[in-house]
Formats: C-alpha cells, sequence, structure tokens
C-alpha cells in the first residue's frame, strides 16, 4: 500500500517532536561540576622583598662636546702655497709644521733688509768719527758751535735711522717666518681646505682663507642646559666641594665617563629659566670627540638610604602609583606607593613598603584585588627557569 505525501509529512513531524522532546528532557538534568580546587584558582606570580640600598639621585640632561681650543690655521703672509705637511684627521702637536708658502720673495726681503742695516751701521759709524774729531776741534775753538752742533744731529739722525732699519730687518725675518705655518695647538687638524699651488691672501682684520681647523682632544668640555632650581641646589653643593658629574654617549650603557663641573654661567637665561653649565673630562683615550651629543648626569644631593623595588611592579591607575603585595593569607592587595628618582631597572619607593613585604613582580597581568596568588620568589623563578634551559624536569 502507497503512502500519501501528506500522510509521510506527519510521520516526520511526529519524529522531529519526539526527538526535540529527547533534547529538552536531557537539557533539564543538573550539569555536573567538577571538584573546587583552590589552588588551580590561584595566579601563579613571583614575589620580591623592597631592597635596602644607599643610592645617589642624580639629575639627567642632554649636553653636547666642544673642544677645549680651537685654531682657525690662516697664513700670516700672501704667496702661493707650496706644501702641506700632514695627514688629514691626523694628530699634530704644537710646533709641527703644517703648510709651506713660497719663501723665495721673502728671503729676498730679508736681504735686502740686512743691506740696507749694513748701510746705516757704515754710514753711523762715519758720523760718530766725525763727531769724534769735532769734540777735539771744538777742545781747541778750531771750529765755530754750529758746525759741532751739526756733526752731533747728524749721529742722532742716523742712530735713529740704524733704528728702522734694524727693524724693518726684524719685520722682514718674521716675514719669512710666516712662509711655515706651524701648528699653534697640540690636537687633530681636519682636512687641507687649500691645496698647493692656490695663491694664498694674507690674514688681515680677521680675513684670510682658512687653511685648516685644528681642535685639541684631551680634555674635553661638556655644555648642558639647568634649571634654576637644580642650579640653586648645585650653588650650595659646590660652595662646599667640587660639583662631580658623569657622562654618556648615545651607544654606551651607563656613565662611564667621569668629570667635573668647571664653569656655571653669570646669568639665568630669561626666555627659558635654565642656566649654561661646564663640565671637563679626561679624553686620554680620544672616546669623546668635539660636537657629540651626550648624556650628563649630575647628583641632586648626598647619598641617601631607600628602599627599590623593579619599576615592573609599580601599577598606575589615573595617576595614581600602587604595587600588588601578597599578604599573609596569600590574597593580592592593592598598595598605594610613593615613588622616586630611577636607580638603572629599580625605583626609590619614599612611602607606602617596609622591607618585609612581598611586592609582585612578575605575572601581573592575572592580578587583581583580593585575588588568590600562588607565590614563589624570584630565585625559585629563576632556579626554575635554569632546570627548564638544562632540560632536567620541573
Amino acid at each position: 500500500m502507497v503512502k500519501s505525501q501528506s500522510s509521510i509529512g506527519r510521520e516526520i513531524l511526529s519524529g522531529m517532536l519526539a526527538a526535540a522532546a529527547l533534547v529538552l528532557a536531557g537539557g533539564c538534568q543538573p550539569a555536573k561540576t567538577p571538584d573546587a580546587n583552590p589552588m588551580a584558582m590561584a595566579v601563579p606570580v613571583t614575589v620580591d622583598a623592597p631592597q635596602s640600598a644607599t643610592v645617589t639621585n642624580w639629575d639627567e640632561y642632554p649636553g653636547h662636546l666642544e673642544a677645549v681650543e680651537t685654531v682657525d690655521v690662516r697664513s700670516q703672509v700672501t704667496g702661493y702655497l707650496e706644501a702641506v705637511h700632514f695627514k688629514d684627521g691626523a694628530e699634530v702637536a704644537a710646533g709641527d709644521a703644517l703648510f709651506t708658502i713660497d719663501s723665495r720673495p721673502f728671503r729676498a726681503q730679508v736681504d735686502q733688509a740686512r743691506a740696507a742695516r749694513a748701510q746705516a751701521e757704515v754710514r753711523l759709524e762715519l758720523a760718530q768719527a766725525d763727531l769724534k774729531r769735532a769734540g777735539e776741534l771744538r777742545a781747541g775753538k778750531a771750529i765755530p758751535e754750529e758746525e759741532y752742533d751739526k756733526r752731533r744731529h747728524s749721529v742722532s739722525d742716523l742712530e735713529a735711522g740704524l733704528a728702522g732699519a734694524k727693524a724693518a730687518e726684524t719685520l722682514a725675518q718674521i716675514n719669512l717666518d710666516y712662509t711655515s705655518i706651524k701648528a699653534p695647538i697640540a690636537g687633530q687638524i681636519g682636512r687641507r681646505l687649500v691645496t698647493p699651488g692656490n695663491y694664498v691672501q694674507a690674514q688681515a682684520f680677521g680675513g684670510g682663507a682658512v687653511l685648516a681647523t685644528i681642535v685639541s682632544l684631551n680634555p674635553v668640555y661638556a655644555y648642558f642646559d639647568a634649571q634654576e632650581e637644580a642650579f640653586l641646589a648645585y650653588s650650595k653643593l659646590r660652595a662646599t666641594s667640587p660639583m662631580l658629574c658623569e657622562l654618556a654617549l648615545v651607544n654606551e650603557e651607563g656613565f662611564p665617563h667621569h668629570g667635573k663641573i668647571d664653569f656655571v654661567d653669570n646669568q639665568v637665561e630669561r626666555r627659558t629659566g635654565t642656566v649654561r653649565m661646564r663640565a671637563v673630562f679626561d679624553n686620554a683615550d680620544r672616546t669623546l670627540v668635539p660636537g657629540l651629543f651626550a648624556k650628563i648626569r649630575v647628583p641632586a644631593g648626598p647619598p641617601v638610604e631607600a628602599l627599590l623595588i623593579p619599576d615592573v611592579a609599580i601599577q598606575t591607575d589615573q595617576g595614581r602609583k600602587f604595587v600588588f603585595v601578597a599578604n599573609a593569607s596569600g590574597v593580592a592587595e592593592a598598595r598605594p606607593v610613593k615613588t622616586g628618582r630611577a636607580h638603572g631597572d629599580r625605583r626609590a619607593i619614599l612611602g607606602g613598603l617596609t622591607p618585609t613585604d612581598r611586592v609582585v613582580v612578575d605575572g601581573l597581568i592575572m592580578v587583581r584585588p583580593g585575588a588568590k596568588l600562588q607565590t614563589r620568589t624570584v630565585a625559585e623563578a629563576a632556579a626554575a627557569a635554569a632546570a627548564m634551559a638544562a632540560g632536567a624536569p620541573k
């Protein structure tokens, strides 16, 4: 017997209703819950006690390095540049020959001045002999006083002429010496800015081409600007002892260079409220190059006792600083703290903690006030990490 389509539909609908009833009946059964395990719900964290240490509070400033001495080498005579006696970028000592100007015209001037001086000496000797004879004749009333006075004045005139000839000879010798341009200071010379064969003008009223530049290397100055509040505090410290400071270049860890402040400007910059200060640093290894930027730190006061905790442990909530502390029951407490200056990766705590508190320093992402904590110390965490790295069982 063939069933009609309507009867087949009624049978399918009845089956679906029966299946739905079974599902609803199963859903009404109470769900099985796992046994409660307090340790399974605890948040694993690493705790550490604040460290008591003697620290120095530092003020850090951006600064730049400058050479103690900088000289632009110029020629003091005019002529053709004949030779260069240094390698670009080399260190030179004071007095080393750097450039040579063509000296032939100046040697001729020296010879000419010497000849003029010799002529003046001969003329003076002759005039002095005439004056001596005139003196003898004057004693015998053989010549008039007027003639004697003429010869005496002639000797005086020739003496002045000889002095002028000697000065001209000295000047000619100085100009000849200037044809050999020497280093006025010790330091590092830059590249040559004028090459041999060029006509060099003498320096006059700041003019003349710069042939090269020399900067001294040891020691080196570091300049920085301090706020006026810090300047007033530093002034009190400088009154009792030298003001020490430290410096680091942009690629250096820590502050490996040690120096002292040797100059403070005589007025405050009104636009910025800062005072220009200068520190001097030894540079025997030539690490500090004039022109480099650097970080400079100055002690804000004498060393003090402080509690230090890792900086990562400090949390912020709308400007309020706090840390999570594991209490005696192993429950997380949010403890407000007053923070001080950073010291490496740690920060000074000025209030809110004691040396016996257990501060959460790792695993903070899952910690909430009142949460149960599963704690381990920093030493235990380090030991576990070392064991895992070595492949040993936990």
